[in-house]
């Protein structure tokens, strides 16, 4: 009998090349340790935008925004599934029959030295990071929640890469990071808690949309969960039991609308607020499209084209 991996082995072991291999998706191009495919998350995908850095277990969609490991993947590919039944099938398609199959994957060891941070300097010192959040509509919300964060990678060959993004701490003192072209963690993935109100929490998938919410909602006194990746839902399932009153504001794509029936199902008295951007994906795009173009905003360019950390 088939001996079903937990999450966490999951992500170490089975390698994001192998699996989209065995669902019949083969690399464009590569880059080094990058691997480009034609994105099978949404069609029409002509100059191959999907990538995958199988040294550390990550992928990112450029067209979508949107990344993670093995198993974020698997929330979108197949998004009718629930959570265990996302890892039995990834198991399954790989042909993983026990744990100690193969040795684990050095993603984490990897993971934890292939960053340095150099600096973190408040939110409006960059240009370009200022630019990236005033195009997002959130520069003057985030400016107390959010810093700069500035690090560098080693390639494979030991060459250092310099990088910078807007930071926002989760609760494993990790740093997620996001600039206009790259969305990530530096460290372990959590969610974020900020305390307010103990009889209401408001929860969203990411701190933008949290900070979309903020700007409608300056004088809103909930507590706030951002689950900083649908893969950590259970997470926030367990840290919103003690609160009477939940609301919330996941995405309205189908990994998202998915994540609230569960989160419903699980807390039935959690009500979907995500009725208030109803036409749109997210928070964040409901108030983009309601900001006028600021001719300055992309007046500074700056080149971060790298998948994961």
């Amino acid at each position: 009998m088939t001996e079903l991996l937990n999450a966490k082995d999951l992500k170490e072991q089975v390698s994001i090349v192998e699996l989209l291999s065995r669902l019949g998706y083969e690399p464009v191009k590569k880059f080094g340790k990058e691997y480009m495919y034609r994105s099978m998350l949404r069609e029409g995908d002509n100059n191959p935008s999907f990538s995958v850095d199988d040294k550390i277990g990550a992928w990112y969609d450029h067209g979508i925004g949107k990344g993670g490991n093995i198993i974020d993947f698997g929330m979108l590919y197949w998004p009718d599934l629930k959570f265990n039944d996302i890892v039995e099938k990834i198991q399954a398609t790989c042909n993983m029959v026990s744990p100690v199959r193969r040795e684990p994957r050095t993603r984490l060891p990897v993971k934890a030295r292939n960053y340095v941070i150099e600096q973190v300097k408040p939110i409006g010192t960059h240009p370009a990071i200022t630019g990236y959040l005033k195009s997002r509509g959130i520069f003057d919300v985030a400016r107390p929640l959010l810093s700069e964060v500035y690090y560098h990678v080693k390639n494979e060959k030991g060459e250092k890469k310099q990088f910078f993004a807007a930071g926002w701490k989760n609760e494993a003192d990790s740093w997620e990071v996001r600039n206009r072209y790259f969305k990530g963690c530096l460290g372990r993935k959590s969610i974020s808690l900020i305390p307010g109100d103990p009889r209401s929490v408001a929860v969203f998938e990411g701190f933008m949309n949290y900070l979309s919410w903020t700007k409608e909602h300056p004088d809103a006194k909930q507590s706030v969960i951002v689950l900083n990746t649908l893969s950590l839902l259970g997470e926030g399932i367990r840290s919103s039991l003690n609160y009477p009153s939940i609301d919330l504001f996941l995405d309205r794509d189908t990994s998202g609308l998915h994540a609230t029936k569960d989160f419903i199902k699980a807390l039935p008295y959690a009500t979907d607020r995500s009725g208030n951007y109803e036409n749109y994906n997210d928070y964040n795009d409901k108030l983009v499209a309601e900001i006028k173009p600021d001719p300055g905003i992309n007046g500074t360019s700056y080149k971060s084209r790298h998948l994961s950390i």
